[in-house]
């Protein structure tokens, strides 16, 4: 995901006739709109409004402006929709401890160095950037970084794998046993996913949460077979303790389908889409995302914990005999007990 002008869009509140040099040259080469107010009432309107890449409030002044300043900022974190935007303070000396008090992401003196205010600045956005973009359950990295993980996959120009894992039989399994351990399932599988995408890549393996129980990894064509081997191997050992013993015993439990009637769910497998370009040409991370998502859904469609490698190449490929979806013939597919 690319940040629009929209999403760049800031707020900042100043009674100052005139900025500081180094705060007027940053705003000059913003990439969005800055909307100014010198009024305190606004800016909690405003944010609440746009939810603006950052805002900027200068508590320079006579104290009871500080103060109503510090009032804003302690208001905008308070608020769990304005609370993740970054707050950047300028305050004189004396109310800089104040200013973190009150919930600043960053502060600065009003006497600051400019080199070090734009240094300064320049972490607080990209703290931002990093805790906003990895979910918060996991911690692994979520849509924007998983988009420019594939951008740059691609761009490289190296053979590499995408893989899009989904569990199967996880909304019956949440509803059985509760949220929490349906939370608590997903943290295993991004466990599961991290150590041993890592574990066996190194720096050349990359996993994201795409959210709910779909992830994204990406590695170096030569590990597909190892790593996801190991993936769904993995999983199928652990997944059946995530169950009551009666359930792990006799391998399903009773579940009722959305007209009310009950049918057997069985434990839970993993089913992973592997896309490479080992016979196709990606120019956008994009056509990798909706390739892995289609090799994902025929995935899914196999029985039992496996994943399956689109082996097409760029010229149309054709249609199975059943009028649509993938022929055999054009995946490569693998089961935790092996090759099927």
């Amino acid at each position: 995901m690319t940040l629009t002008i929209n999403d760049q869009s800031a707020v900042q509140l100043s009674v100052r006739p005139v900025l500081p040099a180094w705060l007027t040259s940053w705003w000059s080469t913003y990439a969005g709109a800055c909307r100014t107010t010198h009024d305190a009432g606004d800016v909690m309107d405003m944010a609440l409004k746009t939810r603006p890449r950052l805002i900027v409030l200068d508590g320079c002044g006579v104290p009871a402006w500080t103060t109503a300043v510090l009032d804003v900022c302690r208001r905008l974190k308070r608020d769990a929709f304005t609370g993740i935007v970054p707050v950047f303070v300028i305050v004189p000396s004396e109310a800089f401890a104040a200013a973190f008090v009150a919930g600043a992401d960053e502060v600065v003196r009003d006497d600051v160095e400019s080199d070090e205010a734009l240094a300064r600045l320049g972490a607080m956005l990209r703290r931002s950037d990093r805790d906003t973009d990895v979910h918060p359950s996991t911690r692994l990295p979520g849509a924007r970084e998983i988009e420019a993980e594939l951008e740059r996959r691609v761009r490289s120009g190296d053979k590499f794998a995408a893989c899009y894992a989904d569990l199967d039989h996880f909304k019956e399994f949440n509803d059985r046993y509760g949220y929490h351990h349906g939370d608590q399932v997903i943290r295993l599988v991004a466990r599961i996913l991290h150590d041993v995408v890592k574990g066996l890549c190194g720096e050349d393996g990359f996993v994201g949460h795409i959210g709910g129980d779909d992830f994204l990894y990406t590695i170096p064509l030569p590990a597909v077979p190892r790593v996801c081997d190991e993936v769904v191997h993995v999983f199928d050992e652990l997944i059946p303790w995530q169950y009551s013993d009666q359930d792990r015993r006799v391998g399903y439990f009773f579940g009722k389908d959305r007209r009310g009637q009950l049918h057997r769910v069985p434990l839970m497998t993993l089913s992973v889409g592997v896309v490479t370009n080992q016979r196709r040409h990606f120019t956008r991370g994009i056509e990798v995302s909706e390739l892995a998502t289609e090799m994902k859904s025929y995935a899914k469609t196999l029985p039992g914990s496996v994943w399956a490698v689109d082996r097409r190449r760029d010229e149309p490929a054709t249609v199975s005999a059943t009028g649509g979806g993938l022929g055999r013939e054009q995946v490569d597919q693998r089961s935790a007990g092996g090759a099927s």
